[in-house]
């Protein structure tokens, strides 16, 4: 196909940023994303992953270092990053996520 497989990560936590109080959680947002790409680009690989932003993996420096900026530069969380793009904060818009995506070649299958 073509497509190199991108990842997407999801920073979060389990606690709702203060301006978040009536969005879905990070994790929800995550679990959501998961099922509207997989829908969207159907058999197109992809990886996705949640980073806790107040547990980061130790041994990955790059999601390390991120999470540390979420908490530092108060952004508002999830954040939604594609290959070291952010392209979502709070309320990730799909559509922002799909266009994104077909930059890197997904597309959309009907």
């Amino acid at each position: 196909m073509g497509t190199k497989s991108i990842e997407l990560v999801v920073y979060g936590a389990e606690v709702l940023c203060p301006s978040c109080v009536n969005l879905p959680s990070s994790k929800e947002t995550y679990e959501w994303l998961e099922a509207a790409v997989s829908r969207k680009f159907p058999n197109q690989p992809f990886l996705i992953s949640y980073v806790d932003i107040y547990n980061p993996p130790a041994d990955d420096e790059q999601k390390k270092q991120f999470a540390e900026r979420v908490i530092e530069e108060d952004m508002f969380y999830p954040v939604v990053v594609i290959e070291d793009e952010i392209v979502g904060e709070g309320n990730p818009k799909l559509k922002t996520i799909y266009s994104e995506m077909e930059k890197y070649g997904y597309r959309e299958e009907n």
